[in-house]
């Protein structure tokens, strides 16, 4: 035989005292040694007082037996009573640090009923949503912290082209939005991602009042090909219809022209308070945006449109030599 006796309980046989029947076996034992013992001590006393000793030391016992379990029993309150005010306290904290943010959030103009929103449907997703959707969530919703983490430094990057983003802040402005466009961007117009963009300019323009430049920027052998000038003219015509003012720059700029080290990028300027910079890798793929609300940065690319602004050609003021009679 290994360990220690069996004791009473379900693991040994199936047998359970219990308690109140113990606290009499107990009594009864000491009440008995208790006779016993003045019988021994004073065998020719009175037997009465001896039965009246033996039920007060027995009765004593009972007493002591159920002032110890009340003092575990209260023990055990007292301990649970900690742990509930442990608990407690950690909820409130917790509850504590979220009305803050809420507040904090009043307080800065953002809106907390979509922090709540997205609050509950990620716990709607974590409870319900299979591994790959919650793996999903997660990702969201850390590159959306990483951004706004980013705009509290007033920028941010995406290492490719971002598409929504420029969408977005289109339905944002209420101003003004002030873009170049360079050869580079120029095959972005006949692709379908063109079409939202186009439409939330639209948009722009028609609910909010938002005025719309666009200053193309294309190469002098552009300019001098036929073919080009045709398809550049169609498109500018297209989004002048639409409501966009339009002018183009031939690049260079003339010797002496102010600003004619100007590298093509591509730059939408937003409400002059923030721009997306679409930065080209060497094989003319836009590879990074940048958003910047810096406000000097954002001042020295107010300044620099408008310089180049003032300086471009609108459509049909082009001399009829540069476009090969396509005008």
């Amino acid at each position: 035989m290994h360990g220690a006796p069996p004791t009473p309980g379900p693991a040994a046989g199936g047998l359970r005292i219990a308690p109140i029947v113990l606290k009499i076996l107990v009594t009864i034992v000491v009440s008995t040694g208790a006779y016993v013992l003045t019988n021994l001590l004073n065998q020719s006393g009175d037997e009465l007082w001896k039965i009246a000793v033996s039920v007060v030391i027995g009765g004593s016992a009972l007493i002591v037996q159920y002032m110890v379990d009340f003092e575990q029993r209260l023990g055990a309150v007292e301990a649970g009573h900690r742990e509930r005010s442990r608990e407690l306290e950690a909820q409130f904290n917790k509850l504590s640090e979220a009305a803050g943010l809420l507040s904090e959030l009043d307080q800065s103009g953002m809106s907390t009923s979509d922090a709540r929103r997205l609050i509950k449907s990620l716990n709607r997703v974590g409870q319900q949503g299979p591994e790959i959707v919650k793996a999903f969530a997660r990702s969201e919703v850390e590159s959306l912290a990483s951004v706004v983490t980013d705009l509290t430094s007033m920028t941010a990057h995406w290492p490719r082209d971002n598409n929504e983003w420029l969408i977005r802040l289109t339905e944002c402005a209420r101003r003004t939005i002030h873009a170049t466009s360079s050869s580079v961007d120029q095959p972005f117009w006949n692709t379908d991602s063109a079409g939202p963009y186009l439409d939330a300019q639209t948009e722009a323009m028609s609910a909010r009042g938002v005025t719309i430049q666009r200053l193309f920027m294309i190469k002098e052998e552009e300019e001098a090909d036929p073919d080009f000038m045709r398809r550049f003219t169609r498109l500018c015509r297209a989004q002048r219809d639409t409501g966009i003012s339009v002018r183009f720059l031939t690049l260079p700029l003339p010797e002496g022209a102010r600003l004619r080290s100007v590298v093509a990028r591509d730059v939408v300027i937003f409400d002059s308070e923030l721009y997306l910079e679409f930065e080209p890798d060497r094989q003319e793929g836009n590879v990074q945006t940048r958003l910047d609300a810096e406000g000097r940065r954002v001042d020295g690319q107010v300044r620099t449109f408008n310089t180049l602004w003032a300086t471009a050609t609108e459509l049909d003021h082009r001399p009829a030599s540069s476009s090969g009679g396509s005008a």
